[in-house]
């Protein structure tokens, strides 16, 4: 991303902690980020997010959508991002950046709804 912008993710990963990008104040940059969308912010992080962090060369970006169930893995070919794949409730999240890894959807948003219960 530009110097002047910053992006806040509700979640960011560097794989090496010693990354040049790790900083006091702010990353500049990161290896993986996740955005929650939240109520009236879809545009945000569906178009606007998506774009600034293509720009900022963010190797995968990870779209929590409780309204829609679904975890969206996006991962960076070339100058944009592609669909690495569509998770929702049943499903197991799978990340390219990190082999192996993956997240159970239906467990996600379990404890999202018992979090919003308290």
């Amino acid at each position: 991303m530009r110097e002047s912008k910053f992006r806040e993710p509700d979640l960011l990963l560097l794989l090496d902690g010693h990354d040049a990008r790790n900083r006091n104040r702010f990353w500049f940059g990161a290896d993986l980020v996740l955005e929650v969308v939240s109520p009236g912010g879809e545009e945000r992080d569906w178009v606007e997010k998506r774009a600034d962090y293509a720009e900022g060369r963010i190797p995968e970006y990870w779209i929590v959508d409780p309204p829609a169930g679904t975890v969206t893995v996006l991962t960076l070919a070339d100058d944009v991002y592609a669909e690495h794949g569509v998770f929702g409730e049943g499903d197991a999240a799978t990340s390219v950046l990190l082999p192996g890894f993956s997240v159970d959807v239906t467990t996600v948003f379990d404890a999202a709804r018992k979090w919003a219960k308290t």
